[in-house]
């Protein structure tokens, strides 16, 4: 068993001396004179801890276990059953019983039982806290403190700014005694008051005019095909493709909301790449008003009703394009003796040089050559004959030609043969037509 002993020496006092002390364990009594036993057992707040009794003692105290059976009343002798009894002391001063009131210490005073409670020195205002301060009672005493948001230096209560340590996730604002958290643009603040949350604008209420795109803090705007994303960021207007470049169509461009599409003049159909224009042949297909005697002629765009060739005096016709002026005939000798009738097409702005038509002598006779020129209707000088061989030479187009337009041509061919001394000539007279477009 454990036992623990506080025990204390007796009061002396000296015989003739106005002021009488008192060892530790007793209290002097200034009515009487005498030295009286301190019951710490009373006076002393868990003067015993754990499972352990206070028994005062004459002087001090003991601490015994709770279920100790020696110690059944605080008046036995705690050795009477253990060991044999002590020798006897000496002989002991003989002091007289005197009854005093108990007294508690610092921060405890009696209360209705007789016994020492705490005092709340908050609650009777008795304590010495500054007005910025608030006060906590403690047993037997009581403690400063400072509210929540403000910290304790030097008797004072300071205000802590919170955003110095990064309370907030994006923005803070410091307040006395506390702060308060807020959010960037595109963001909202959580329910904890600190962290933030993109809010995706495209779902609470689209702003674009078209395709909204969340991104993080904010959002993007995107146009749909054919249209192109204004200054604002936020509306889409229709994009213009057929400013972008003429070679969209071959033809003519023609814008619409979000697109675009390529038309063709009349007289064209548009193939199937919805950009290039194809002639459509009215000859082929019968879809012209020629009469029953003129022939029909395409030409890129449309088409011609060509009259029959009529030879004029002194010409006769040898067959339905050529024309033949008889030797024999006076009115012959300075005409060609030939004239055939040639038509083709050609389209407008042709890249120039170009050779369009090609000319050559049908019979070669010996001891003769050849000379090539154009007679008549190249007043623009658009275009000129190159000899590209004793009998052959083709026609060059050097200038560009606009259409539509019809120019008509007398090519020439000279033979001069200088064993028997002759000279003629051979024209073919040649229509182009020159069609409106480039295609």
């Amino acid at each position: 068993r454990i036992l623990t002993a506080f025990t204390l020496t007796i009061c002396l006092s000296s015989p003739g001396n106005a002021q009488q002390q008192c060892t530790n364990g007793f209290d002097l009594d200034r009515a009487s004179g005498q030295c009286l036993d301190i019951d710490e057992c009373r006076t002393i707040p868990e003067a015993c801890r754990g499972d352990m009794v206070c028994v005062n003692q004459n002087g001090g105290y003991l601490c015994v276990p709770r279920t100790n059976p020696v110690y059944r009343s605080p008046y036995l002798n705690p050795y009477s059953n253990i060991y044999p009894p002590p020798a006897a002391p000496g002989p002991v001063p003989n002091y007289p019983t005197v009854t005093r009131p108990l007294i508690c210490r610092f921060g405890y005073q009696l209360d209705e039982n007789n016994q020492c409670a705490d005092i709340d020195e908050c609650a009777s205002d008795s304590h010495q806290c500054n007005p910025t301060q608030i006060c906590i009672n403690t047993e037997g005493g009581y403690t400063c403190s400072c509210t929540e948001g403000y910290w304790l230096l030097e008797g004072q209560c300071l205000d802590i700014d919170e955003c110095r340590y990064g309370y907030c996730q994006q923005l803070c604002a410091n307040v006395p005694g506390s702060y308060s958290c807020t959010c960037n643009p595109g963001f909202t603040l959580n329910d904890d008051g600190r962290s933030c949350q993109d809010v995706n604008e495209c779902t609470s209420e689209n702003p674009c005019t078209q395709t909204c795109v969340n991104t993080y803090g904010s959002f993007l705007c995107r146009c749909e095909p054919g249209y192109e994303l204004e200054a604002d960021g936020v509306n889409c207007s229709d994009m213009d493709e057929c400013s972008f470049s003429e070679f969209l169509c071959q033809h003519e461009c023609v814008n619409a909301p979000g697109s675009y599409y390529c038309i063709c003049p009349s007289g064209y159909n548009l193939l199937d790449d919805s950009r290039s224009c194809q002639d459509i042949n009215e000859c082929e297909i019968r879809n012209f008003t020629c009469t029953p005697q003129q022939t029909c002629f395409n030409i890129p765009g449309e088409y011609k009703c060509l009259d029959p060739v009529r030879c004029e005096e002194p010409y006769i016709q040898i067959n339905e394009n050529r024309c033949m002026c008889p030797a024999e005939n006076p009115g012959c000798r300075d005409q060609p003796f030939t004239i055939l009738y040639r038509v083709m097409d050609i389209v407008s702005g042709r890249s120039v040089p170009s050779d369009i038509f090609q000319m050559q002598a049908t019979t070669r006779y010996p001891g003769a050559y050849y000379i090539f020129q154009i007679k008549s209707g190249n007043e623009g000088r658009e275009f000129y004959m190159r000899q590209t061989g004793p009998i052959s030479a083709t026609l060059v187009m050097t200038r560009p030609v606009k259409g539509p337009r019809t120019v008509q041509l007398d090519l020439e061919m000279i033979t001069v043969n200088t064993v028997i001394n002759f000279r003629g000539s051979s024209v073919i007279r040649l229509r182009i037509f020159v069609s409106q477009y480039s295609f």
